[in-house]
């Protein structure tokens, strides 16, 4: 089988048991931003990460594969495609408490940065609010149906990257980079 169809050449996409819709539609926009995200996080794991981050970012990259599976389906419910829930989003709390536990509490701003897999995630982070933000346009579409857990699962992986950020510099033993209100 050809990797290339040609059915897209004109700009326009088929989504799963649904239409085809424009590529910029806010529905591709929404799962191509996702799959940004999973693609990040695959840069981060080829870095070689820390065992237990990676343990994490595995996890992570298939529940995105299932979030953008979602978002592919029009009608998600209808075609057995609702596969993250409030089991995944309760994970994610866990897992964040489980790596702040290691970290001293945040009294300031931060820049991103550090060691190189603490700056890939927090490039993570901002895709993944990226993310979030376009799953919000598109849950405020009348006719576009988003479950409120996909976008509560975002903005908690969100927060899971910001921590993890964190603990990779500290696992390297860097500190975190204040932000100074006034420039150097």
């Amino acid at each position: 089988m050809k990797i290339y169809t040609k059915t897209g050449d004109g700009g326009d996409t088929g989504l799963f048991a649904g239409p085809r819709v424009r590529k910029d539609h806010p529905r591709i926009e929404a799962y191509g931003t996702a799959d940004e995200l999973n693609s990040v996080l695959g840069v981060v794991r080829a870095g070689d990460p820390p065992q237990q981050l990676d343990d994490v970012l595995s996890s992570v990259q298939h529940e995105l594969f299932a979030l953008g599976a979602e978002l592919a389906t029009p009608e998600p419910q209808e075609h057995g495609m609702e596969l993250l829930g409030s089991a995944h989003i309760e994970r994610l709390e866990r897992t964040i408490d489980k790596f702040e536990a290691d970290l001293p509490p945040l009294r300031q701003f931060i820049l991103p940065g550090g060691v190189r897999a603490a700056a890939e995630l927090h490039f993570a982070r901002t895709v993944c609010r990226r993310a979030e933000r376009c799953l919000v346009t598109l849950a405020d579409s009348p006719e576009e149906h988003v479950r409120r857990e996909a976008i509560v699962y975002l903005n908690r992986l969100s927060d899971l990257l910001f921590v993890l950020a964190r603990w990779a510099n500290r696992d390297a033993g860097r500190e975190d980079i204040p932000w100074r209100k006034e420039a150097p």
